[in-house]
């Protein structure tokens, strides 16, 4: 199936469409200022852990879409940082997992906010049906992100 196509021949979901919305959305959502400048790769290591828990810097590397040597340095930064502790793997004793500190916690969560400053000015120029109709979207845009967190496994 192309982009274009429909997901499903019963819906009129144009999944270019949407996956236009998304890019043109995101492209402009990444590139808020920050008051925090941070890689993208960072924020995304962090904001991985804060959401699913410890990882294996393997598990991390696959999930981040980086080198393991690459993974490494940043972790070892990011410890540096006291944004992430390592601990040894109860599993594996030879392995460490990645935990996030309440330090990266706190990062993620000034972003989420700071970016939420941003945002507010934007939603009031919607009308009231777009902003319900993104309000109904996102239990469907939750479970979108769930499902893709499911097949990347």
């Amino acid at each position: 199936m192309t982009p274009t196509q429909r997901a499903d021949q019963n819906t009129d979901l144009d999944v270019g469409d949407l996956t236009r919305a998304i890019e043109n959305f995101n492209r402009y959502y990444i590139r808020l200022p920050a008051v925090q400048k941070l890689s993208f790769t960072t924020l995304s290591v962090l904001d991985t852990l804060a959401l699913s828990g410890p990882k294996r810097l393997t598990e991390l590397a696959r999930t981040e879409q980086i080198s393991q040597p690459g993974l490494t340095q940043l972790v070892t930064r990011l410890e540096r940082d006291d944004l992430v502790r390592r601990h040894p793997d109860p599993a594996d004793g030879r392995a460490v997992l990645v935990h996030i500190t309440d330090s990266g916690r706190k990062i993620g969560q000034s972003r989420r906010e700071d970016r939420g400053r941003h945002l507010i000015p934007l939603i009031a120029q919607l009308t009231p049906a777009e902003r319900q109709a993104i309000a109904a979207a996102l239990p469907a845009l939750t479970r979108l992100a769930e499902l893709g967190a499911e097949a990347a496994r």
